[in-house]
């Protein structure tokens, strides 16, 4: 028997038009929607996609990454608990789904990068059992973590003590061969409909040109996706534009980087020119609105998410710490509005970038995955419950409002409830081994806190 929800009204295109209804639509090999009697009091539309996260079960803010400027901020991810790796992307996953996720661009941050293969699989199982789609980003990195150019650049600036302890910090990487032939694995083990496992270089500040290329030939050869980060702080801006004189964009151009398989996180510190080149070669833009609020980032200029196709990722944050795609469409939408008469950002555009179909994830037919609101509950006070749903929508809309979410045609969650996991259990689960990780982490937070307040003394002593 195939899935069929009541809804009143269904908006198979946010924005474009009027809801119809009311509708029934009924999951079979094609979904369908066809009329229906009404009174549920729901509202269907297709389902937005995660499109920049890194699945964090434990959230920063809770294992003492504490919101600061991306670089020192970096510093408290080695508070990170050491957990299962399946658990943790089951909890994460669990998160996305309730507020209404139909998938998740995950860039995998490994624990035990010897064991990336087998922690892929496991985050893979985990969105299986959770029932969403999956674009894993698997990472690739061989440069300095801690200060953009290493030990070189900190050299000149640090005294030779902090210097020196820096450089027992700093982490030995696996051959490029090795690291790319890793992800090849893993695509040969997991890759499918549901599952699209790309190439990621966590950014060009961390990675050689050696990798940079490595990367660019192995995406052309397998026709796989990459997705990286690019200029998301202002000090990356200043760093990049040394190392690149001619410019970052225009060195990936040129090495073969930039073609329609590439998806870029952030783009804060990007210039219009960039925009323009970046968009020519097809490349796509994931926004995190909320992410470049909280470390300071700044907000992605009118301009280049004017010429770029942009999606929107939560990046493990959301601007209230709840991973609430909705919240983080609405702060999108308003940042992107400008100051004129007319908004710069309409209600349209919005929901394309979330609910569109979205390259990182694969090509999903429209109206394949589903979300239903409580349309009643969103338009109870309302005089005229019909006028402007879209704006009604993204000023009121959060994840507590999400009753079903069907992906694949498969019933993820019902009148609120996760069908195929107790997301409760594991997320107690999850927090007892993190707890149970705390004399290490006790033992750590002094190193962390110094390699911050370093990390700090040596970009004033370039920037100021």
């Amino acid at each position: 028997m195939s899935l069929a929800l009541e809804v009143d009204r269904w908006w198979p295109r946010p924005g474009h038009g009027a809801p119809e209804g009311p509708r029934r639509i009924t999951f079979g090999p094609e979904p369908r929607a066809v009329p229906g009697q009404g009174g549920s009091g729901l509202m269907a539309l297709p389902a937005p996609i995660n499109g920049h996260d890194h699945g964090y079960g434990i959230r920063t803010l809770d294992f003492g990454a504490n919101d600061d400027a991306l670089e020192p901020w970096i510093a408290g991810l080695r508070l990170r608990p050491r957990t299962d790796p399946y658990l943790e992307a089951l909890v994460a996953f669990s998160r996305l789904a309730r507020a209404g996720c139909a998938g998740t661009v995950h860039c995998h941050n490994s624990l035990n990068a010897d064991r990336l293969v087998e922690e892929a699989g496991e985050v893979v199982r985990a969105a299986h059992e959770v029932g969403i789609r999956l674009a894993l980003s698997c990472p690739l990195l061989d440069a300095s973590p801690l200060v953009y150019g290493g030990a070189e650049a900190y050299r000149r600036t640090l005294n030779a003590a902090d210097a020196d302890w820096l450089d027992g910090l700093l982490p030995r990487y696996a051959p490029i061969p090795e690291q790319i032939a890793a992800v090849d694995e893993i695509a040969r083990r997991h890759a499918g409909p549901m599952v699209d496992v790309q190439l990621g270089p966590i950014g060009p500040q961390w990675c050689s040109n050696a990798m940079l290329e490595a990367v660019a030939e192995a995406s052309e050869r397998h026709g796989r996706r990459i997705h990286m980060h690019l200029l998301e702080s202002p000090r990356q801006r200043s760093w990049l534009d040394r190392r690149f004189p001619g410019g970052v964009v225009a060195h990936l151009d040129a090495i073969g980087f930039l073609s329609p398989r590439l998806t870029v996180a952030h783009g804060v510190q990007l210039t219009e020119a960039e925009a323009e080149m970046l968009a020519a070669r097809g490349v796509r833009l994931a926004s995190n609105p909320s992410a470049n609020l909280r470390l300071r980032s700044g907000i992605l200029p009118g301009a280049v998410r004017a010429r770029m196709a942009t999606g929107i990722g939560l990046d493990g944050t959301g601007f209230d710490d709840a991973q609430d795609i909705w919240a983080e469409m609405r702060l999108f939408g308003l940042l992107q509005a400008g100051q004129g008469l007319k908004s710069e950002m309409s209600v349209a555009a919005v929901f394309d970038a979330a609910c569109g179909t979205n390259a990182d994830i694969g090509a999903m037919p429209e109206g394949v995955d589903v979300v239903t609101l409580d349309w009643a509950a969103l338009s109870a006070e309302a005089l005229w419950p019909d006028d402007a749903p879209g704006e009604r929508l993204l000023a009121r809309m959060g994840a507590r409002h999400v009753r079903d979410l069907v992906v694949a045609g498969r019933a993820v969650l019902r009148d609120g409830a996760l069908t195929g996991i107790d997301a409760d259990a594991a997320l107690a689960e999850l927090l007892a081994q993190a707890r149970a990780d705390l004399p290490r982490l006790d033992a750590l937070r002094a190193d962390v806190m110094r390699i911050a307040a370093l990390t700090k003394a040596y970009y004033a002593s370039i920037h100021d």
